[in-house]
């Protein structure tokens, strides 16, 4: 049951895909028309789904559900993923490489592969306080205060030492 993104609780689980290229009008259409006839119809063993999906920054796809109305079980969890893998055969798009960072730098998102971070940090393209997306938040709560954050307080603060 489709449910809009913002009336979503701060507790609902997310899923965060990062697209390998910034998301067209006609993507980010095509995706809205399948999003809300998925969520329509996901259920968890025949139980629907309180669900939302929103485009950020055209470049990434949020599955959210709540929880607190029905437990997103492991078959339903695997339908989202095929769903976001007809989105990748549709669109030729990639989902799920995660050998990229995604960062923001003068207000425009970018990727770089992991291979290249430290030339980056060390030519200073990334610095401390160069905003990057931590894909891996679980709830909508999250999202406000942990998704972005400075590259300093990742992983990727050691490269600042």
């Amino acid at each position: 049951m489709l449910i809009p993104f913002e009336n979503m609780p701060d507790n609902a689980r997310v899923w965060i895909y990062q697209s390998d290229k910034k998301l067209t009008d006609a993507d980010k259409s095509h995706i809205e028309g399948l999003g809300r006839s998925f969520c329509e119809g996901w259920a968890a063993h025949g139980a629907p789904l309180k669900c939302s999906f929103r485009i950020f920054h055209d470049q990434f796809l949020i599955i959210t559900v709540d929880e607190s109305h029905n437990m997103a079980s492991g078959c339903s969890i695997d339908a989202s993923v095929h769903f976001v893998k007809q989105l990748e055969s549709d669109l030729q798009i990639n989902f799920f490489d995660r050998t990229k960072v995604a960062f923001v730098l003068n207000e425009e998102v970018f990727l770089e592969p992991l291979s290249q971070l430290k030339s980056k940090v060390d030519e200073g393209t990334i610095q401390e306080d160069t905003l990057t997306f931590n894909n891996l938040v679980s709830v909508k709560g999250e999202l406000a205060s942990a998704w972005m954050v400075p590259a300093k307080s990742t992983w990727l603060g050691r490269y600042f030492n």
